[in-house]
């Protein structure tokens, strides 16, 4: 079920779930990889990398680039790393501290690598308390990439979630078939006014669908489920 490259989007966006366990309960996460125009791979939020899944990667093209968005997805950078050495790391502004460990070679800002700068738009959403993200748009395909400014899990779920997950996603925040940033945004958006001028910058940008980490993509209406996702931060004044 795990660890297969999905064909999302024509020789272009390619998609590997994942398990992960976070706070007691088991999840799935997404990894997204992104074929440049040079023909070189964008990892974004790595996975585990077993011989099948790297023989896979390796028949897409060069992996050049291993970006760690959030500072709640870089479990396996390392793996990445191990496996391909000559590769570059972007790592969320915040990982430093976290990760003292990692070695990388780049923090991420509000603009793109020069090398991939014509494919990508970029912007770090941080002034949270707990969490921060880089959000990024491939403007070729119109696709936003998130990992955890927005989660889209519900009844039409595919994989079937826990016990645990449902009570918190049902009872708590209130995010059961209803689109929501990740709790630890909910639970600590901190210095609104900053985040705000990053979201705004996100919905700038003319994206049709929603490649995020946990839950079902947004293929539709994907700029008003984000608006509706990110209201209690939007309409504040």
């Amino acid at each position: 079920m795990f660890y297969q490259i999905e064909e999302y989007i024509q020789d272009s966006i390619f998609l590997v779930e994942y398990p992960i366990r976070f706070a007691g309960m088991d999840l799935v996460s997404r990894m997204t990889i992104v074929r440049l125009a040079d023909g070189k791979l964008w990892i974004h939020s790595p996975c585990k990398v077993d011989p099948t899944l790297k023989s896979k990667i390796d028949e897409l093209g060069e992996v050049a680039y291993i970006v760690a968005p959030g500072n709640f997805h870089h479990l396996h950078v390392t793996d990445f790393q191990a496996e391909y050495p000559e590769a570059e790391t972007f790592l969320c502004p915040g990982l430093v501290t976290k990760r003292a460990d990692l070695d990388f070679d780049w923090i991420l800002g509000n603009k793109s690598d020069p090398r991939w700068g014509a494919e990508f738009e970029q912007v770090v959403v941080q002034g949270t308390r707990i969490i921060n993200e880089v959000a990024f748009f491939h403007g070729t395909t119109k696709t936003l990439i998130l990992v955890d400014l927005l989660e889209n899990i519900g009844d039409d779920y595919t994989h079937k979630p826990g016990l645990l997950l449902k009570f918190w996603w049902k009872a708590v925040f209130r995010m059961w078939n209803n689109p929501k940033a990740a709790p630890e945004y909910q639970l600590g958006w901190g210095d609104k006014a900053i985040v705000r001028k990053a979201l705004n910058k996100v919905l700038s940008w003319d994206f049709e669908r929603i490649i995020l980490a946990h839950g079902n993509l947004v293929e539709s209406n994907a700029r008003n489920i984000a608006v509706k996702a990110w209201s209690t931060v939007l309409r504040e004044r």
